[in-house]
């Protein structure tokens, strides 16, 4: 389940990035989506690849990743995001939830971190917070 206000575009800087067409109230699922799973090993092979840049650590030990369909690896980071993301493990899927009203033609953001509130660097993220 994809809102169908949601869409992919163009953002300065960042390559491809979520948008909305419509005004979203705080606390909206917006996206619940498919994970493909990968094991530890096919997780270090991927890491060597493109793709390291769109798959998420999975698994209640994280020695798994997971390839998120329709957009949820799309979303690009914000140490100050306004959605977050929730994985189920036993339904292999991820949801976005805003985590505050969203504006109009607003770009969508979650943290890579996983938890909203870590501002430790990301992997492209060279300088310091």
């Amino acid at each position: 389940m994809i809102k169908p206000y949601l869409f992919v575009d163009k953002t300065k800087g960042k390559g491809r990035g979520v948008f909305t067409k419509d005004k979203i109230p705080a606390g909206t699922r917006i996206e619940t989506s498919p994970v493909l799973v990968l094991s530890y090993d096919d997780t270090a092979i991927v890491d060597k690849t493109k793709l390291h840049n769109y798959i998420f650590l999975w698994g209640a030990r994280e020695t798994r990743s997971c390839i998120a369909l329709g957009f949820c690896s799309i979303y690009n980071h914000s140490y100050e995001p306004n959605c977050e993301y929730e994985m189920d493990f036993d339904a292999e899927t991820m949801s976005i939830i805003t985590r505050r009203e969203i504006k109009k033609g607003e770009e969508l953001c979650i943290n890579y971190n996983g938890d909203v509130t870590d501002t430790s660097p990301v992997w492209f993220d060279v300088k310091k917070k």
